[in-house]
């Protein structure tokens, strides 16, 4: 591996594991086999050691705030990646249990156990208790963002704007293919998982399937349907012109680094084919929307992951800056324009449409337009009697209803509606100084905000 790609790498010092024992890679948070650093490096490390090489994922029914939709999302991706294994000669393994303690059972007798960095707390839990308890290394590599969450910063960084100069220094050393590595002792895979049955009724027309495999095929209709206005378009909840790849970043069914290398091959191509084409000059809406989406794909991802790593209240109003904390409290007492229930909120039934949609569209599609989340969580702080509680419930919903809920960047996202990430505004009731957001801005800055709220319902 480069020396770059080499920092992904943490090898945590133990007891020496068995000589020529199996070398176990422990899939749990990239779910792939494309672009997945910590594959290929047990890969090679079985290679090296001309040891054999088994992939196991631990399947935990009681992960916090998982629904049947996130299951059944997951074992899709888990089938994907099975088959895909298989296809390269490596035995995967589905177990169920605690996955740190399943983990570390299975070690026993292993040569290394290689594993990915996992950012929230319950990741970082089980890899603390397979770290205590198992009898050989264990390796942790970073592989689900671009610049690793340590080489970027050593500490929380404050907003976007202290980020974005040290991950533009360090990204082109990092957006490196990843090259599969061949399994020197592959052979026929005559064992498949005992798959556990779908969890409740089957998924709804039309919602999201997950997997590496539609995670490509997404992409490949991103890039070359909606990528060249991407710039111009993301944000216009009417026109859906996101890249949909959220849910499969989340559950580690694609790589931000093949998102980033793939979108900027297309746009060097389309550009080449434009300069040797007589008379035809680029736009440079293409150069523009590829800048914007490794923005939000990198800068914005890694600042959430960042925000997660450091801040150990990261899924709570503590996680806050103190100016946010202190304006929002000084106006807790406020009169608010409305007072819903967290009922009538999950149900979508307030007096506002264009809320009404979005929360429709979270609940019936499993995603929310990322704008009108924006607008989603601002209202909940405003109709709800004090911002603890607003904080409580926004992240109770997103994170019930969201393929990405459970994630750094829904963590940093519902934060970011009560002043994270951003600076003091003008005061005002309810919000202080935190930014505030209404319906309508909403109307003057989309044209199509109507058709929005007739698609989903408001």
């Amino acid at each position: 591996m480069k020396m770059d790609q080499a920092k992904r790498i943490r090898v945590i010092t133990g007891e020496s594991g068995a000589s020529g024992g199996t070398v176990l890679y422990w899939m749990q948070a990239a779910v792939r086999t494309r672009y997945n650093h910590a594959l290929e490096y047990a890969i090679h490390l079985a290679n090296h050691r001309g040891a054999p090489l088994t992939v196991f994922f631990v399947l935990t029914p009681d992960y916090p705030g998982a629904t049947e939709r996130h299951y059944r999302f997951l074992l899709e991706g888990l089938r994907d990646a099975a088959e895909n294994l298989s296809a390269r000669g490596i035995p995967f393994t589905l177990c169920e249990g605690n996955p740190g303690e399943v983990a570390a059972a299975r070690a026993r007798g292993a040569s290394t156990i290689v594993t990915e960095l996992g950012y929230t707390r319950p990741q970082r839990r089980w890899r603390e208790v397979l770290v205590e308890k198992a009898p050989c290394p264990v390796v942790l590599v970073d592989t689900n963002a671009v610049v690793p969450v340590e080489v970027t910063s050593p500490k929380e960084e404050y907003s976007a704007a202290t980020i974005r100069p040290k991950i533009h220094r360090l990204w082109e050393a990092f957006l490196k293919p990843v090259e599969p590595v061949p399994y020197h002792a592959a052979g026929p895979v005559t064992e498949p998982p005992r798959w556990p049955g779908p969890p409740g009724p089957a998924a709804a027309p039309g919602s999201f399937h997950g997997g590496e495999n539609r995670a490509g095929e997404l992409l490949g209709e991103f890039l070359s349907l909606r990528l060249r206005e991407y710039g111009e378009l993301r944000n216009a909840p009417d026109r859906d012109w996101t890249s949909r790849m959220s849910p499969y970043l989340h559950f580690g069914n694609i790589s931000p680094v093949e998102i980033a290398l793939r979108a900027m091959e297309y746009r060097d191509r389309l550009l080449s084919e434009a300069s040797e084409s007589e008379g035809n000059q680029s736009d440079g809406t293409l150069p523009g929307s590829v800048d914007t989406l490794l923005e939000e794909l990198i800068v914005r991802r890694e600042l959430a992951i960042n925000f997660t790593w450091y801040n150990e209240c990261y899924d709570s109003y503590r996680s806050l800056p103190n100016w946010a904390i202190t304006t929002l409290e000084e106006h807790s007492g406020d009169e608010r324009p409305a007072i819903y229930t967290a009922r009538q909120l999950e149900a979508g039934e307030t007096g506002d449409p264009f809320w009404n949609a979005c929360q429709h569209q979270m609940v019936e599609s499993g995603m929310m337009h990322g704008y009108m989340r924006m607008y989603w969580g601002k209202k909940i702080l405003e109709w709800t009697q004090n911002p603890r509680d607003a904080y409580e419930l926004a992240l109770e919903l997103n994170d019930r209803y969201e393929l990405d809920g459970r994630d750094p960047n829904g963590y940093a996202g519902v934060a970011w509606c009560f002043g994270k990430h951003d600076r003091p505004w003008v005061e005002r009731p309810v919000f202080g100084k935190v930014r505030y957001m209404n319906d309508r801005g909403l109307k003057r800055k989309f044209k199509g905000i109507d058709r929005y709220v007739t698609r989903w319902g408001g």
